[in-house]
Parts: structure tokens; C-alpha cells; sequence
């Protein structure tokens, strides 16, 4: 199948329009028409080669929505016209204890990202959703409730489950104290998913200047982390820490917050961080760790999960030749939420 994408030929280049060929059908894909396609600031990561080489050219994006086109013979669950996602993964070795478990993206054998990765069966290059079309195999394909807004579901399929997922991890339920540090992309959907989930939810920022804006999405307030009154007030005030900072940060600011047994979880940066201090752990059992999106039930469960509290990401709808003005914002952090590419603007010529 003919495509266009956009795509980065080597580290730190703008992203350009590129033609590519999609696989043909095997008999478990399907095809998808995309329509729209979330940004991710692992997206801007990926192509800068800040995690490592890549095999340029790539074409980012894994947070895609859109509408079946054609199903392989043998798939059963979707058809022509159905509102389908892809997140950020698309295949895994469905063998492993991990993966039946319906937690794919910790397969014993590796996981298959959206982009950038071998196909397990082909070896070539897989290819994200700054596309006209994408084809997956069946068991990574998700289907879109019907009373949710496809244009502003893209980011559900990241920001929704990496937030999603260690909130139901960690049983977050009626009235467990929660914090989230950050108001960003991630940070406002795990403000709305706590806050739907019951949870007492506090955001955790370098001021109060998005207080407004943490209370719209279902906060309490913002907790000011450079207030050393107030943080020493709010010691042991949280059950569980959710942690959204995507670059490098001193988490021994943080860990002093949580209560006896309480976790601080790390979603956003991956790398090096700042030394951690051992003594509020120890004296308080607390926990740091970490999680990775979520598996395909789960990643199921947030969108009907979103659908049934009619949550959605602050979008940000952007066409697709503006891409690398956005990749320049957030870079800077210009952007507090998420930015969603409309598709419609990109043609196959």
C-alpha cells in the first residue's frame, strides 16, 4: 500500500514528507485509514536520537485513531468502517508469561513499537502514525467507543494509559490521596483519571501560577515545590505520587510527601536523575518506581474508561505540515498539553 508520511532522515532534522509503502495484508492485519495522530514528547526524544541510534528515516507518532479500510481473511473482532486506535505498540511474541498476562508492553522477548523498531516477521522498519495509512495485526488493534470524540482521543492511546495504568496499579480508588508532580501532557490526564477514579488529587508544581487550571481538571490545588513551608507541611500527605517530569530532577524534594508504604511513581523521564536520599525511604517504607504505558485490555479499559466519563485531553489541533513549528515549542515546553495532527491535511500527492 502507497502512503506519505513525515519523516526524520537523521538526528535533530526537521521532519519532511516522505513516501513509503505499507505492507500488504496478512491474513490477521488490518488497514486503517488515520485520521488523526497525537504528538509525544518521545516522539521529539525518538528522532533527535536522544535514547539512542535510530534507523532513519522514521516517522513518529503512536497515539493514532482513524477507520478501518480492509481486515486480512482471518480477523474476527474488526471490519471496513469501524473507529479503531493504535498506541504505542504494535506487535509483541504473544508466548510469554508477560503476554498472557495482557501485559504486552513488558514481553519477555520485546515488545514492537509503533515506530522505529524490526517487524518480528519481516524485519523491516516499523512506521508511525504521521501517515495517511498504517497497517497492524489484529491483537494490537483497539476499538473507539462511539460516544467518544475521535478527534480528541488521539492522545489517550499515551498520555490516557502511562497515567491509566499505575493509577490502577496502585488501586487508586474513593479517597486515596493522590499527587501528581507536573500540569503538563501527562500531568492533566492523571489529574482527570484520579479525580474520576475518586481520588483526592494535588498538584505538585514550581508555583501555583496553573492553580485555575489544576482545579478545572478536578485537583484540589497545587502544592508549590519550591514553598518550603508548605512542603514540609505536606509531609506524609500523599498515598501515591505520580510522577510526570520528562527530564532529569531531584526526587528527594518529593519522596518525604508520600506516607508510610506510600510510591512515588516515574513516568516521564527516562535516564539518569539526581542522587536519591536512602533515609526517607527507609524510616518511612516508602517506594520509587517506575511504569511503561499499559497492555492492550488496559489500554482498552482507559478509552472506555474515558468514553464512560466523557474525559478528554486538552488538544491543541495542528496540521500536518506545522509539525516541526511544534516539535520547536515543545522543545521548549511551550505547549501544556497535547498537540493532535489532523490528517485530512496531509495528501498523497
Amino acid at each position: 500500500m502507497k502512503t506519505i508520511g513525515y519523516a526524520a532522515h537523521s538526528a535533530d532534522a526537521t521532519l519532511v514528507p516522505y513516501h513509503f509503502e505499507r505492507r500488504e495484508l496478512r491474513p490477521n492485519d488490518v488497514a486503517i485509514d488515520i485520521q488523526y495522530c497525537g504528538v509525544c514528547h518521545s516522539d521529539l526524544h525518538t528522532v533527535n536520537g536522544d535514547w539512542g541510534p535510530q534507523p532513519y528515516p522514521v516517522v513518529p507518532g503512536h497515539e493514532i485513531v482513524g477507520v478501518v479500510s480492509a481486515v486480512g481473511p482471518e480477523v474476527k473482532n474488526y471490519r471496513e468502517g469501524d473507529r479503531v486506535a493504535v498506541g504505542c505498540m504494535v506487535d509483541s511474541c504473544q508466548d510469554c508469561d508477560q503476554c498472557h498476562n495482557h501485559e504486552e508492553q513488558y514481553c519477555r522477548n520485546g515488545m514492537t513499537p509503533t515506530y522505529g523498531a524490526p517487524d518480528r516477521i519481516s524485519g523491516e522498519t516499523t512506521q508511525g502514525g504521521y501517515s495517511k495509512h498504517i497497517v497492524v495485526r489484529e491483537e494490537f488493534v483497539l476499538r473507539i467507543p462511539d460516544s467518544l470524540d475521535l478527534s480528541r482521543s488521539a492522545p489517550i492511546l499515551c498520555a490516557g494509559i502511562t497515567t491509566f495504568s499505575p493509577l490502577r496499579t496502585w488501586n487508586v480508588g474513593e479517597g486515596t490521596r493522590v499527587g501528581v508532580i507536573g500540569l503538563g501532557g501527562l500531568g492533566h490526564m492523571a489529574v482527570k483519571l484520579a479525580t474520576a477514579m475518586g481520588a483526592e488529587v494535588t498538584v505538585i508544581s514550581r508555583s501555583t501560577k496553573k492553580e485555575a487550571e489544576a482545579k478545572a481538571s478536578g485537583a484540589r490545588g497545587i502544592l508549590a515545590s519550591t514553598d518550603q513551608q508548605a512542603m514540609q507541611a505536606a509531609a506524609n500527605a500523599f498515598d501515591l505520587i505520580i510522577d510526570t517530569v520528562p527530564v532529569k530532577h531531584d526526587l528527594n524534594l518529593y519522596t518525604p510527601l508520600l506516607d508510610v508504604d506510600g510510591s512515588l511513581v516515574i513516568v516521564g523521564q527516562i535516564g539518569p536523575m539526581e542522587e536519591p536520599m536512602t533515609m526517607p525511604l527507609v524510616f518511612g517504607r516508602r517506594r520509587v518506581a517506575g511504569s511503561l504505558i499499559g497492555g492492550i485490555a488496559e489500554t482498552q479499559e482507559v478509552l472506555d474508561f474515558c468514553a464512560e466519563h466523557q474525559i478528554y485531553p486538552e488538544c491543541q489541533m495542528i496540521k500536518m505540515d506545522e509539525i516541526n513549528d511544534a516539535f520547536a515549542h515543545l522543545a521548549k515546553g511551550d505547549f501544556a498539553h497535547r498537540i493532535v495532527i489532523d490528517m485530512a491535511s496531509l495528501n498523497l500527492d
